[in-house]
């Protein structure tokens, strides 16, 4: 009666009193754990390919059996159906990353928000204002050269200007522009 009460109050066995060991029972399992488990992780390791995949293979598997085991009670050959529900496990695994390599997930294109064509429209029409504010001549070359794509030459020919004087308007028109444009520029995520 003593080995009972104080197995009941702590969960342990009293000194001297036998263990059921047995593979059906929680110590019996233990057992098998102490015994199996790393074997199994190095046939999951071999089957897979992967120590952490075999861990949760392996340690899926000894779920299985107490599973197993607290519905029907002792198993006739638990390593032999340990080592089985590994392998077949491991195939499962197998599957399951053949089947995510052959269909990836598809990442949606990454599409402009909602607020997309407002900021736009806010953001040609500051630049637009900003334009306004520079010398003709300026807004001509920053025109011709960022609107229509222009070589310093071919806006020298249009205007009648030499290629020095495009580069300098160019200079002076674009530090006037980021000036102007700062604090729009810094609110741009």
């Amino acid at each position: 009666m003593t080995s009972v009460l104080h197995t009941e109050k702590t969960g342990l066995p009293a000194e001297g009193v036998a263990v059921d060991r047995s593979p059906g029972t929680d110590a019996g399992l233990e057992e098998l754990f102490d015994e199996h488990y790393v074997r199994l992780v190095r046939l999951a390791v071999l089957l897979l390919g992967d120590v952490g995949r075999a861990e949760e293979v392996v340690q899926d598997s000894f779920l299985a059996v107490h599973k197993r085991l607290q519905r029907h009670g002792a198993l006739e050959n638990a390593p032999a159906y340990l080592r089985q529900t590994v392998v077949n496990r491991s195939r499962s695994v197998l599957r399951h990353l053949f089947v995510v390599d052959r269909h990836p997930s598809e990442v949606p294109p990454d599409e402009p928000g909602a607020d997309h064509g407002v900021l736009t429209g806010v953001r040609r029409r500051a630049v637009i204002e900003a334009m306004g504010t520079l010398p003709r001549r300026q807004r001509e070359v920053l025109a011709l050269r960022y609107y229509l794509d222009l070589s310093e030459r071919e806006i020298a020919e249009t205007l009648g200007i030499s290629a020095g004087a495009v580069k300098s308007h160019a200079s002076r028109g674009s530090a006037a522009l980021r000036h102007h444009l700062s604090p729009l520029l810094e609110e741009t995520p």
